[in-house]
Order: structure tokens, then sequence, then C-alpha cells
């Protein structure tokens, strides 16, 4: 059973990659910000630039701030499969841009923080669009450790 409810998410998520756009904090509503806000993964003041969501925005998401880069993924029937993952922009070493990742993934940036621990931040739209996200991250990025 286990396998069939992963085989259902992970083809769910396929089917959902692509679909869903990128937005940015004057296209999510005050609901979604909120959740962010109550994750620990954005504060009241900071700044959301981008984000995308594989899946639905209450369970995964992927952005970057004026402050920070972000992935989270929330399981519905087990906690302790939540991951929620950032970095601040001076905490981070490099970020590499994978365009290409295969059938199962969207394209993603691999951050790796100073302590050499790394997560991924995912993002799907047309190839300029995931360039301007890519992009505009990886800007705040040098930007913060200039």
């Amino acid at each position: 059973m286990k396998f069939i409810l992963s085989n259902f998410l992970i083809l769910s998520i396929l089917v959902s990659c692509g679909r869903n756009k990128i937005e940015n904090a004057s296209t999510l509503n005050v609901k979604d910000i909120n959740l962010l806000i109550s994750l620990k993964l954005l504060d009241k003041n900071e700044k959301l630039q981008q984000f995308y969501t594989e899946y639905r925005k209450d369970l995964a998401g992927n952005f970057y701030s004026d402050k920070r880069l972000a992935s989270y993924w929330i399981d519905e029937n087990d906690s302790m499969n939540n991951k929620l993952e950032f970095a601040y922009y001076e905490d981070i070493s490099k970020i590499d841009t994978v365009y290409n990742a295969g059938v199962t993934y969207c394209p993603y940036l691999l951050v790796t923080r100073n302590d050499n621990t790394s997560f991924k931040v995912c993002v799907e739209g047309s190839r300029k669009q995931i360039g301007e996200f890519f992009n505009g991250a990886i800007n705040y990025w040098e930007v913060k450790n200039k």
C-alpha cells in the first residue's frame, strides 16, 4: 500500500510539474504568505520575490526573498517526513543551476550552505521564466555577499 501511495505522489508531482506558475508576493494571497511565516521560512518584514510550487502551496513550495532561498514539503500523513529548508544569502557558499533534471524532476537550484549541507529549490515554467527565477535568486545572493 505504501508503494502505491508513494508512486501516486510521484505521479501527482510529475503531472502538476509544469501546470503551476511562478508567482510573486502580489499574486500570492495572505493565507499563502501567512503559511510561510508560520513555517518560519519568511519574516513579516521580508519581501518574497518569486515563488513556485510543484504541488499545492499549502504542502510544498520553493521561493527566494530579499533575505533567503527556501523550500518546503509538508507530509499530510506523517509530520516526521516534513522538510523545511532555507539558507540566508550570507550563509550560502555556492548555487548551482540544473536546467535538465531528468524526467522525474523540475529544474532546480542546488543551494550549498557554508557548512557544506545543501538543498534544492525547484521551479518550472518556460526556459525564460526558469532563467529569470534562477538569475533573480543568484543576483540577490551575489549582492548580499559583496
